[in-house]
């Protein structure tokens, strides 16, 4: 009997971003057209406007007659990018890889092909990282590239992942490994991703990091500078729970060792 190929289901959340997903989703639906790869591909809209949500219906129409496998997801409610993303992954128990894009395109649509390719043939999680290399380029605002590496270096210093990237937009996960974090999982905006990877480090999960062309798009809905502080208090809460989560752990191994001993 023939091996059946993983399964792969991708999600971009979105949030009033129906202006941005129409400039992004054709390109997306060309290129998971040609990927040649069990892809699902959900559209996760978290809590926007009526006339947004009318106008990914529309979009809808359009990807689908490029790439068929594409669906909408609406959240009851705006909660933030963790909560969507997890509600959507959700909706397929089974896939054998769970992947996320954002709406924005700053990593393009063949980057994020690429990134799933390299997880499925590398059999572990990949992250996308901006980084400029000598195959990759970087496009942001010197403001923008000087608070991201200050936000790296706290981050490092807080959570000790030695990451290059803990927010790029685009990450590939084993759902295996996924899934043996998920109940641990609680930030719902946008330190989701910092939490993803510091629960994956703390489950003993894998995963590569691989340089992706990265450009700057406007009329998002992070603003550094105005986000930093909830950014840093979301970082603390993380650090203090997988902190304590060590610890509880140290101590039922402990036990365990002291009844083995007795």
């Amino acid at each position: 009997m023939p091996q059946l190929p993983p399964t792969i289901l991708l999600v971009t959340p979105v949030w009033n971003d129906s202006a941005r997903l129409a400039g992004f989703g054709p390109e997306l639906a060309a290129a998971l057209a040609g990927a040649g790869l069990p892809l699902r591909w959900i559209i996760a809209d978290d809590g926007s406007e009526p006339d947004d949500r009318a106008r990914l219906a529309g979009l809808l129409e359009e990807f689908s007659a490029v790439f068929p496998e594409v669906s909408l997801h609406f959240a009851a409610a705006h909660y933030g990018k963790g909560s969507v993303v997890r509600e959507a992954w959700a909706l397929d128990p089974q896939a054998e890889w769970l992947a996320f894009v954002d709406a924005d395109g700053a990593v393009s649509a063949a980057q994020t092909v690429s990134l799933i390719e390299a997880a499925v043939a590398a059999g572990c999680s990949v992250m996308g990282i901006r980084k400029r290399t000598q195959d990759t380029h970087i496009e942001e605002s010197f403001y923008r590239g000087v608070l991201h590496r200050v936000f790296l270096a706290v981050a490092d210093g807080m959570l000790g992942l030695r990451s290059e990237d803990l927010q790029c937009g685009a990450k590939v996960l084993r759902g295996v490994d996924y899934r043996c974090i998920a109940p641990d999982l609680r930030e719902i905006g946008l330190a989701f991703d910092s939490e993803l990877l510091c629960a994956l480090h703390h489950s003993g999960a894998a995963w590569q990091e691989h340089p992706v062309n990265w450009t700057q798009k406007h009329g998002g809905k992070v603003h550094p500078l105005r986000d930093a502080w909830g950014m840093l208090k979301a970082l603390y809460r993380i650090r203090k729970r997988f902190a304590s989560e060590r610890k509880m752990n140290s101590r039922k191994n402990n036990a365990s060792n002291a009844m083995r001993m007795i």
